[in-house]
């Protein structure tokens, strides 16, 4: 047993050994190692020492080359506006009247965009590149300008408005093709103009447009100003005007068109916030031009006041509705139109006082009548004059309502040329067409009492100042109830009315005379009063009961009022009288004379016991004479 164990513990000693050994080689082996690491570690500072600067100066030839490299990109960039001037300055030199537009066009946006990079790069050394492609885009845009003007005077001959007026056929605009390409150029113009700082209300382009188009305007309505002008000349120095014998309407038509027409124009070339301005300036001498002709009817107007004020009405109710059609449409040029009407409407202003003072001279100016008591051709005139306004009534009623009920009384300023503003002229709610009533009454009754003072003094007798009055008021009715001032006058006529019952009166005032011998005296205390109506009298039995004094005194009211009965008669027929007006007479004239004359004839018509020695007319033949009064 004990041979084996030795065996095993011999072994396992061996093994032992070897374990020994190796360990003994791995830690010889460990020495070696960290002597090499030692050794390594020693040498890596010594070439750390030895790299280290030679790094660092790599760096900073890398950092120096980058910044090489940049410069010379600059420097290429630089040069690139300097090759690129001379390229795109080849182009715009050259006007492309016949050449490519677009092209042209094209160049300016890279000639705007290198000098905008210029500007940015902030560089000194780009400041003489900067200069010269300015000048440059100078010279591309002021012929762009050229070209944009150029465009415009080949659509811009003048024409004749007369002949679009009468054909009904619209003004002439810009085609669709025109407009682009003036859009397009504008546009570009617009931008240098806002680059280079211009300040001006209106770009280079705004103005060549007004320019152009302006004149063109101006041209095609010259000879309508001057066919206005020459249309108010009078052959005759006494003649009324008549309404649309002036070009005036035509012109204003023609004004409204061509206004029109470039308002679209201008809509398709220039930005929202040019239109304006833009269409302003273009119609500026035309609307010059027109102002002037205005103020020359108006110098023809106050020359002819009684007769012309009419074309002055009519000035404004043209001009003011072209005024509101432009407005609603465009949205400008009323105040201009309202400055151009400014003296003519002050002359209109004036022209109703002037007419009312008129009227009231010439009635009371009167130097002889006619014995017939006929109506005056005066009065015939003065409602003329009226009913002519009514064809006028939008202006005239917006000339009273600014001088307010009554203004028209008393004559306007005249050294001021302005009238005096009252309380009422503040009165923008009044009724028009009642001031337009008031004014015509006040006409009317200026008239009728001239002509009632120039009666009382010229004519003798109230009987035929009564026919003459009457005469003149049937006059004054027919015209109002035969025109449009009818519905106008309706309120008023009751101020009628007490004119005719005054005439009336004075008429009836001489046929008291005949009226009074049919007067008698009866007293009752003595005997029972016949009956006056009702029952039938017996004349013979009344003048039983009379004395031989009072008989005669009857015989002589019968001889008495047959003779102023008969001179009446005579002198109705003789009077001319209007036949309303002999109607109206001879109703009134029966009606008061017919019972008296009845009453008093049947009480004493047996005085001459039916021989008509006394009693000249019997019952029957006074109303067949006094019916034929009528």
């Amino acid at each position: 047993m004990l041979a084996p164990r030795r065996a095993a513990y011999a072994e396992e000693a061996a093994e032992v050994e070897v374990l020994q050994a190796n360990l003994e080689k791995m830690k010889s082996l460990t020495k070696k190692i960290q002597s090499s690491v030692a050794r390594l570690d020693v040498s890596g500072r010594t070439v750390q020492d030895a790299i280290g600067p030679i790094y660092g100066n790599t760096q900073r030839l890398q950092i120096t080359t980058g910044n090489v490299d940049k410069i010379l990109a600059a420097i290429e960039k630089a040069k690139q506006p300097l090759d690129m001037r001379n390229r795109e300055e080849r182009i715009l030199r050259n006007r492309p009247d016949k050449g490519n537009l677009s092209e042209y066009i094209g160049s300016i946006d890279r000639t705007n965009q290198a000098l905008r990079d210029l500007r940015a790069s902030n560089m000194r050394s780009n400041q003489a590149a900067i200069s010269e492609l300015n000048g440059l885009l100078t010279v591309g845009t002021q012929n762009l300008e050229d070209i944009f003007r150029s465009s415009l005077r080949q659509d811009s001959q003048p024409i004749e408005p007369v002949k679009q007026i009468t054909t009904g056929k619209e003004f002439p605009r810009l085609s669709q093709e025109k407009s682009a390409e003036l859009r397009t150029i504008n546009i570009h113009i617009s931008n240098y103009a806002a680059q280079s700082g211009q300040s001006d209300s209106l770009t280079p382009s705004a103005k060549a447009y007004a320019q152009e188009r302006g004149q063109y305007i101006t041209m095609s309505l010259q000879n309508l100003s001057t066919s206005t002008i020459t249309t108010a000349r009078k052959v005759n120095a006494g003649s009324v005007y008549r309404q649309g014998s002036n070009a005036i309407a035509s012109y204003a038509q023609a004004l409204e068109g061509m206004y029109t027409a470039e308002y679209d124009n201008i809509c398709l070339i220039f930005s929202r916030e040019e239109w304006g301005p833009v269409l302003l300036a273009t119609c500026q001498s035309s609307l010059s031009a027109f102002a002037t002709t205005i103020k020359e009817l108006d110098t023809h107007v106050r020359s002819n006041l009684i007769t012309d004020c009419y074309l002055a009405y009519e000035v404004i109710d043209v001009v003011s509705n072209t005024s509101f059609q432009l407005e609603e449409r465009t949205g400008e040029l009323k105040h201009p139109l309202s400055d151009a009407l400014k003296p003519i409407r002050e002359t209109a202003k004036s022209s109703l006082s002037t007419l009312l003072a008129d009227t009231r001279s010439k009635s009371q100016s009167v130097t002889s009548l006619l014995p017939d008591g006929n109506a005056l051709p005066l009065t015939t005139d003065v409602m003329t004059r009226l009913q002519l306004m009514t064809a006028y009534l939008p202006p005239l009623t917006s000339i009273m309502r600014s001088l307010g009920d009554g203004g028209w009384a008393a004559p306007n300023n005249q050294a001021s040329g302005a009238s005096i503003p009252t309380l009422k002229s503040f009165d923008v709610g009044a009724d028009g067409q009642q001031l337009f009533s008031h004014y015509c009454m006040d006409t009317i009754e200026a008239l009728l009492n001239g002509l009632e003072a120039c009666g009382r003094r010229l004519l003798k007798g109230r009987s035929l100042q009564g026919v003459f009055l009457a005469n003149n008021l049937a006059v004054v009715e027919r015209m109002i109830k035969s025109s449009e001032l009818d519905p106008l006058l309706s309120a008023s006529q009751s101020k009628l009315e007490a004119w005719k019952k005054k005439a009336e009166q004075m008429y009836l005032d001489s046929w008291k005379e005949p009226s009074l011998h049919l007067l008698d005296v009866q007293y009752t205390n003595k005997q029972p009063r016949p009956p006056s109506s009702g029952h039938a009298v017996d004349s013979a039995a009344v003048l039983k009961s009379l004395s031989s004094k009072d008989k005669d005194v009857i015989k002589e009211k019968f001889k008495n009022f047959n003779v102023s009965f008969d001179d009446l008669v005579l002198k109705h027929k003789t009077y001319k009288m209007e036949a309303d007006v002999r109607r109206q007479f001879g109703h009134h004239v029966q009606t008061f004379i017919e019972p008296l004359y009845s009453r008093f004839w049947e009480r004493y018509h047996e005085i001459d016991k039916g021989k008509g020695k006394y009693v000249k007319y019997d019952k029957a033949q006074l109303s067949a004479v006094l019916a034929s009064l009528a």
